[in-house]
Order: structure tokens, then sequence, then C-alpha cells
């Protein structure tokens, strides 16, 4: 057995926050807060050179947002696990985060023995959502049913263990949140194969940008993102954009 601590990269665009959260961690002394950044470009070079154990993210930043920062973070190969600390606890967020690969998600006002609680979970392999926020993920997740080809039943999630504020123990069981990611096939049961471009508007609607910033990154006009939009639902046959999100994931469609 070691007494190695964890190497926390802070994540945080706010000076004064950043200063705050670091005065807390330090306060444990498994915690080492190895470094810190003030947006998602430097969150990425940090992890990079760093290589700590956690990652401690914050969503809204310049540069390059939380969000994207911990896609190319997890797809460069760093094994680095990231939690998003934020405000936000909207859906779009959180399923955004989830697909970028974010091993948990706490919301800023959880109190310090909550945020040990979550770095020591998520550092020992398992995920860690606030009550509220596992909450809607599950509710989120349960309007989107799986269907298989030739009516298989569909593939059981991977057991993971996700945190809540009713917690009495350290661990409690739930269905895994992080779907394995597969390459999209055409001959997947839907109405209509999704056209590239539609992939493309599919993978952003992911990422929990808007239909005038989806236009803005594909240099398209904003009727036909929504037309773009609209030609998703139908195929996937969902009711809006949140359940397109969760259906993309759990079918490994981006």
């Amino acid at each position: 057995m070691t007494d190695q601590k964890i190497r926390i990269l802070l994540v945080e665009d706010h000076a004064l926050t950043r200063v705050g959260i670091k005065t807390v961690l330090k306060r444990e002394a498994d915690f080492d807060v190895a470094g810190e950044a003030s947006n998602g470009e430097e969150a990425v070079a940090q992890a990079d050179a760093l290589k700590p154990d956690i990652i401690l993210m914050d969503v809204g930043m310049p540069v390059l947002d939380g969000i994207q920062a911990s896609r190319k973070i997890v797809e460069s190969g760093n094994e680095a696990k990231i939690i998003m600390l934020t405000q936000h606890d909207n859906d779009q967020d959180i399923l955004a985060s989830l697909a970028a690969g974010a091993s948990g998600y706490c919301l800023k006002d959880v109190e310090a023995p909550r945020l040990y609680m979550a770095i020591r979970t998520v550092h020992s392999g398992d995920a860690w959502l606030d009550s509220a926020i596992a909450g809607k993920v599950l509710k989120l997740y349960s309007k989107a049913p799986v269907s298989t080809p030739e009516g298989k039943p569909p593939e059981k999630a991977n057991s993971a263990v996700v945190e809540t504020e009713s917690s009495q123990s350290q661990a409690a069981e739930a269905t895994s949140l992080q779907p394995e990611k597969r390459s999209f096939e055409p001959d997947r049961p839907y109405a209509e194969p999704l056209s590239p471009r539609e992939l493309e508007v599919l993978t952003l609607i992911v990422d929990g940008l808007s239909n005038q910033q989806i236009s803005d990154r594909l240099f398209i006009s904003l009727p036909t993102t929504k037309t773009h939009v609209r030609n998703i639902l139908n195929k996937l046959a969902v009711d809006d954009r949140t359940q397109a999100a969760v259906h993309a994931m759990r079918r490994g469609i981006v």
C-alpha cells in the first residue's frame, strides 16, 4: 500500500473561485493540486504535460469550453478522470459532458465533504453524480428505449457506481452512464440512415450546441440547421433534441 496523493488539475476561468476550490482541496492530506488552468485550451495542454489523476473541469469557459476540452483530453488517450464542476444542471450540458467522457458531474454548491468523496470515488474507478443530476439522467435515459435488430434484447449496460446525496455509504449501484462508443452502421434499423451532414449536426447536438451555434460552426443557415434537426428527430423517432442526444449515445451513433 502506498501513500501516493491524488494529483488534481483544477480548471476554472474565475480566479477567485479557483482560489477558493484550491483552498478547500488543500485541506485533505491525500490531495495534491498539481496544476491550474483558466480555459479549456490550457486544460488540454496541462493535462498532457502533468498527467493528473483527476481533472476538475468547469463547463462554461472562454477559448474552449469544458465539454470540448474534455472530449479532446479523452480522445488523446489521457487516463485522467474528469469531474465536471459547474453551476449548470441543464440536460444538454449533462448529456454532453457524459458523452465527452466525464466520469462525474458535480454542482459548485456541493459541500466540501461531498466534493472530497466525489474525487475519491471517481479516482477509484466509479462514476459520481449529485442526486439531482442522477435523477435527471436516469429519467432521460428511461425515455429512450433501445430497439435492436431481429427482436434481440438490448445489450445490458456495464455496472457502475453512482454517488447520490442520499447515499450513506461511499458507493451505490446504478446503471452505467457511459455507453461504449461504436461506429455508425448504415444498416441499423432506422426508417432512413442519417446523412453525413445529419451525423455532424447530431454530434453537435450531443455536444450541447444550440441551433444557432450549429449554424455558425457548420457555416449553414439557421433554417437549414432546423431542417436537419427535424429530419434527425424523425429518423430517430424521438420527440426532442434531448432524446436525440440520449439515443445517439446509447446506440453509439456518435
